[in-house]
């Protein structure tokens, strides 16, 4: 990587998680912005998902669980 990535990554991980998951959501959306093609298979999968969800399909997991299994 180079030395701006470094320096970006050493300022992400001084974040709270909800600082960090903003800003991943906010990375990944300009990211779709770019390629129809790409948010249009996200937004499917998005659409499947919610769809097993709401028909009992699969499990729920916490943010509590999500966050301690990365945390580092």
């Amino acid at each position: 990587m180079s030395a701006a990535t470094d320096e970006l990554l050493s300022k992400i991980k001084q974040l709270s998680d909800e600082e960090q998951l903003r800003l991943v959501d906010a990375v990944l959306t300009n990211l779709g912005t770019s390629e129809p093609e790409i948010t249009r298979v996200w937004a499917n999968e998005a659409r499947k998902r919610w769809t097993a969800y709401k028909a009992g399909k699969i499990p729920t997991v916490s943010y509590e669980e999500v966050m301690a299994k990365y945390k580092r």
